[in-house]
Formats: structure tokens, sequence, C-alpha cells
């Protein structure tokens, strides 16, 4: 029965014990309604937190109001928030799912800190990993991102991970569990919702135990990457030491039998945070011997010396240079990360788009762009304008302070600025009635 197997599972991975305050996450939806049942019905000490994204009218006040009536019955405390979820997308220019996301796991950190839980219990199962399999191996990641969805991030548990959608649906009938239907849920606008409901089906007609083999696959991947860590962890020790607060990885040292790449890949990115894009095109500068090339992750920046790597913290004056290669997903410099994505212009909505957006017309940038902090001399053609204007200028026409001024970045295709970043682009490379393809820059501060 799923209370046996979500209890087993619950004290099998440790997640949380009965003297502990759980502060479970519900949305409505049947998933986190079941969670509520099985915490009840065990006897677990809880407290329930529903967010109202206000993005589906009445719909979302219906959410509240179940979420609400249920936690009335249980006897358990219910808190609630209600964001204007439109007005931070377009205050920040970043999707629905990231916008939401953020603003609800601030909110929920919030709330456990201020009532004293233990953790926050999240109903995400096992097809959502399976879903999340497929989303990074579509994106392109390393084989963390193939290891699905973690049982435990933080103080953030998902205690429902051994259950399919079907066994918590079947459960929630039985039980007679009321829940809310999501209508975005059937919408294939949205990249998990198309895997769900296009291809996930078709491989299950291929095989119908799809859902279990899966599983099971997740589940080597991910006793794959502990052993990997697990080594990196033993070749960290040979390769890399540490002076004067730099870490130098004697590339020369890694062992001929390891991939040197990926080796480089598991010393940057477990410990320093760099991104699989960062890392290949770092290691392309290894083979050409491009000594001083420098590469950004969100804290540190790595520099190719000799054969060799050198990481350390990013200092408040460091120039960041970046370079852009086609078909990048990100790019940090600083305090700031961007993201590129790849557009067709049917899909593009050009009015009312944020400073911290930029929509460019793909066909008419030079790779590699370049990112880095502007420089005395610096000019463009502010959109909307006709003649150069000096970036010194138009900072000073926008009454920028001192400290924004020496944090202002600049994107270049060539020699020509293409976006002042965060603020204005170059008319030259605005979107028109000839624009076939579009490159959406977001800039996000981290």
């Amino acid at each position: 029965m799923l209370t046996d197997r979500f209890q087993s599972y619950v004290e099998r991975h440790g997640l949380f014990s009965r003297d502990d305050r759980i502060l479970l996450t519900v949305s409505g939806g049947v998933d986190s309604m079941v969670l509520l049942s099985l915490m009840a019905s065990l006897g677990y000490r809880f407290g329930v937190a529903h967010c109202n994204f206000q993005l589906r009218g009445a719909e979302s006040d219906e959410d509240e109001v179940t979420v609400a009536r249920e936690a009335a019955r249980y006897g358990v405390p219910c808190y609630n928030r209600r964001f204007d979820t439109a007005a931070e997308m377009e205050r920040t220019g970043e999707s629905m799912e990231m916008t939401a996301r953020r603003l609800r796991y601030a909110w929920f950190e919030e709330l456990r800190r201020e009532h004293g839980y233990a953790a926050i219990a999240v109903a995400h199962h096992a097809d959502d990993s399976i879903e999340t399999f497929f989303i990074n191996l579509l994106r392109g990641t390393g084989l963390r991102g193939l290891t699905g969805i973690s049982t435990r991030m933080g103080r953030v548990v998902r205690p429902l991970m051994f259950a399919s959608r079907r066994e918590i649906l079947e459960y929630a009938v039985a039980q007679k569990i009321p829940f809310r239907e999501d209508s975005s849920n059937r919408s294939t606008k949205y990249l998990r919702n198309k895997i769900r409901l296009g291809l996930i089906p078709r491989i299950r007609e291929i095989n119908p135990k799809f859902t279990d083999l899966m599983r099971r696959n997740i589940e080597r991947l991910t006793d794959t990457q502990l052993f990997i860590e697990a080594a990196v962890a033993h070749m960290r020790e040979e390769v890399v030491t540490q002076a004067d607060g730099i870490a130098t990885i004697h590339v020369e040292r890694i062992e001929a039998a390891y991939p040197r790449n990926f080796a480089v890949y598991e010393l940057l990115s477990s410990q320093y945070g760099f991104k699989g894009d960062v890392c290949d095109a770092l290691c392309r500068a290894l083979s050409e011997a491009a000594t001083g090339r420098r590469f950004y992750a969100r804290e540190y920046v790595a520099t190719v010396d000799r054969g060799r790597i050198l990481v350390e913290r990013i200092a408040p004056g460091d120039a960041c240079e970046v370079t852009v290669e086609q078909g990048a997903q990100r790019s940090y410099c600083g305090n700031m990360v961007l993201y590129f994505e790849a557009c067709d212009i049917d899909d593009i909505r050009a009015y009312d788009v944020p400073e911290q957006v930029a929509l460019l017309d793909a066909d008419l940038l030079r790779y590699p762009l370049r990112l880095r902090r502007w420089r005395e001399g610096d000019t463009f053609i502010p959109f909307g304008m006709e003649g150069r204007k000096k970036v010194s200028d138009y900072l000073i026409d926008r009454k920028v302070s001192l400290p924004e001024k020496q944090r202002q970045f600049v994107l270049l295709s060539g020699d020509e600025i293409v976006w002042l970043v965060g603020r204005r682009i170059d008319d030259r490379y605005r979107l028109t009635d000839r624009t076939e393809n579009v490159l959406r820059i977001t800039k996000e501060i981290i």
C-alpha cells in the first residue's frame, strides 16, 4: 500500500522523523494533496504552505480555497501568499517557470526559518524525475543532469520520489482525496508538458514498463555520479594545488586513463560551479594553448596558463571579459548571468520588452560575441536613435550612479556594441520586417 511504502521511503532515506515539524508545499494538485493525506494519516507534525501566483484567474483562487479547507480539516497551520507573478516577470524578464520557482522557494525558506520547520517537503514523484532527465538531455547536460530530481537538496525533501504519477492518482481516487486539476498541465506550450504528453506516451507504447525501467536507470546513473565524485575527490588531491588563494589544476598530472576534458569538467564544476558549455570552451582554449584566456562562473574565474588552469575568486575590479560562442546557453560575468535563447520571429512579442531582456536580429550577429565591462570611448546607436552616442554620455543622461557604472557591461559583435546590457540595444540589431531569427538574451543578477 502507498502508505507503507511512503513510511519506508522516508525512514530509509532519513528525510525526517516524527519529532520534526515539516512544511508541506501544497498546490492543490493530486500529488501534493496525496502528500498531505499521507502525512496526516501517519501522524507527522506539519504545516501547509500554498502559493497563489494569480496566473489562472478563478482557477488559482479555487486552488487556494481547496488547500485552506483541507488544512483546516486536518487542523494544521496553513500559510498562503499571493504573488503578482506577471508584474515580476515584466520586471525581471524571466520566464514564468523561472519566476514562479524563485518566488516560491524564497518564501518557503522564509517560512521554514520563521516558524522553525525542520524541512520543506515537495510533492515531486518518479515521473517528474524522468521528465527532468529528458529536459536536461534535450538541453545538453553532463551526467549529473541525467540523475533526475534528487530526494534531498539541502532543507528540501521529496518523500514521494518512490511513486509514479499513476500510483498517486489511483490512491487519491481510492481514498476520495479532493484535488484540483491545473489546466496549464494540458498545454504543450512548455517543454515539460511536451515531454509528458507527447514523448513519454510514445515510448511507453514501445515499453509499457518504461517508468520502472527509467527509475532503475536513474538510480544507476545516480550511483555512477556518486562513484565519479569519489574518484574526482581522489584526483583532486593529486592534480590540484593551493597557494595564495589560487587553485592550480595541473592538467598534465591527470592520468592518461581519464578522458582529459571530462576530468577538467568535473574538477571545475563540482567545487567551483563552472557550467558545461563554459568548460567546453575552456578545454578548447587548452588545446589551442591560448594562454591568458579567462572563463567565468558565478564566483570564480579560471585562467588558462601554459597548460595549467588557475582558479580564483572574482575580484571586485575584474574586467570580466568573456567570449560567447554560437549556441551557448549562458554566460557568467561578475554577479550577472546572461541566458541565450534562439527563437523564431513568430514566437516573439516585440513590445513592452523589459530592460533585462534583449531581442536581437540573430542573422546580423558575428560570432563569437564578447561580453565585457564598458570602457571610455565606447559608442553605440541607442535603439530608436540615428546617431552614435558615447556610452559614458548615455549613462550620465540616465543618471546612473558611479557603482552602477562600474558594474555596467556591454555585449559586442565584432567591434560593435549590440547591447548596453540591461539598458538598451543598438538600433542596428533591432527586429525589423526582414528579421527571421531572433536571439533572446535575459540578464539575471545572482
